[in-house]
């Protein structure tokens, strides 16, 4: 397990994005629970943020890619609207601790 963040440094309906060991990442906190992505649509490949950090809607309920719109439930990381339809982000497998998140590359 490698250590990803402080967990007060991923806030409630907040995204961080991460670089571990060259691989793009990023984690989404909803309701307590931390989720972490490979930041990659499964579209064109494209990173998913518009600005550090921002991978969210306007809403922060849905993950946003910021190149075609398409939007992914935070949860599981499935499209749910746009061009990758029916496609999931790659789940990075995590866990968190007193210490912060940890994830599984």
């Amino acid at each position: 397990m490698k250590f990803l963040c402080a967990g007060a440094d991923l806030v409630e309906d907040g995204s961080r994005g991460f670089d571990i060991d060259g691989k793009k990442l990023f984690a989404v906190r909803r309701a307590g629970q931390a989720y972490v992505y490979l930041n990659r649509c499964p579209h064109r490949g494209v990173g998913l943020e518009w600005q550090p950090d921002q991978f969210l809607d306007p809403s922060n309920s849905l993950i946003q890619c910021a190149t075609h719109g398409a939007l992914f439930l935070i949860e599981d990381g499935e499209c749910v609207a746009g061009p990758c339809a029916g496609q999931s982000l790659t789940a990075i497998p995590c866990r968190e601790d007193a210490q912060g998140l940890w994830i599984d590359v």
